[in-house]
């Protein structure tokens, strides 16, 4: 109802209807009540907002003549006198402003601005020579064949060779028990899977057909199959095995398949 009067600048029944709000919302004890001193709030925020944008700012406006007399006062000029004198008074140029006019106002306004900080290099004199051009590297190319010899790391090498030196040593332990074997019975022929499977191990199993096939290999015994078709081992006689190592018809190489459940 009072909505004129409360958007007015010059009238406070808006702030006292607001202090009047918060006196009665201390006793809000009801949704309602609530509910209502929400309206009120939302209707005091527009009726603020229409206030506000009716406020005037003259107060800030630029009067463009008002400034040009200030400058002309400033300058040390007097209209009215120079009017009364006529315009062509002595140390006026234009009849208005004195030689020193403009050097004064600029010598007093370089007071109100801000100057940009000198430019100087954090690092001294910057070079504005173009950068040398980068020599191109031919690269050489690789040697064909063998001739390129890669480097290898000193402990891989050494891994490789103690891994080598564990091979043959297994090697010769197990032509030794092979060939001890024969020596104590010589006529009663080693079964080939009695020799390599390990009954508590499948990988060992697999390691041992591996190092029973270089002694195969090298001719330092020979497989053959027995009466029940299973696969014996026994020593080659001296002299023998050098003589079938150097026959190609006399070397076969065989796949042996082996999985867990057949190994079990």
């Amino acid at each position: 109802e009072n909505r004129e009067d409360m958007v007015s600048s010059r009238s406070n029944r808006l702030t006292e209807a607001l202090e009047e709000a918060n006196k009665l919302f201390s006793g809000v004890s009801c949704a309602r009540e609530a509910v209502l001193d929400a309206q009120f709030l939302v209707l005091a925020s527009n009726l603020g907002k229409e206030k506000a944008s009716e406020l005037h700012s003259e107060m800030t406006a630029f009067d463009s003549l008002a400034f040009a007399e200030d400058l002309l006062t400033f300058m040390e000029i007097n209209r009215m006198e120079v009017e009364e004198n006529g315009s062509d008074s002595e140390g006026f140029s234009g009849g208005y402003l004195p030689s020193n006019a403009w050097q004064k106002l600029g010598v007093e306004s370089e007071k109100y601005f801000r100057r940009a900080p000198t430019f100087h290099y954090m690092l001294g004199s910057f070079k504005s020579d173009p950068p040398e051009p980068r020599q191109t590297i031919v690269r050489q190319r690789k040697a064909a064949g063998g001739e390129a010899k890669r480097a290898m790391p000193a402990q891989l090498k050494k891994m490789e060779e103690s891994h080598q030196e564990a091979t043959e040593k297994e090697v010769e332990r197990i032509l030794g028990i092979v060939q001890t074997h024969f020596k104590n019975d010589p006529g009663t022929p080693i079964s080939f899977f009695d020799l390599v499977v390990d009954p508590n191990s499948f990988a060992r199993t697999v390691e041992n057909i591996f190092h029973v096939s270089f002694i195969i290999r090298d001719g330092l015994a020979r497989l053959k199959l027995d009466d029940d078709k299973l696969p014996i081992i026994e020593p080659s006689k001296d002299g023998e095995g050098k003589k079938n190592d150097y026959s190609a018809g006399a070397r076969n190489q065989v796949v042996i398949s082996l999985n867990q459940q057949e190994w079990k």
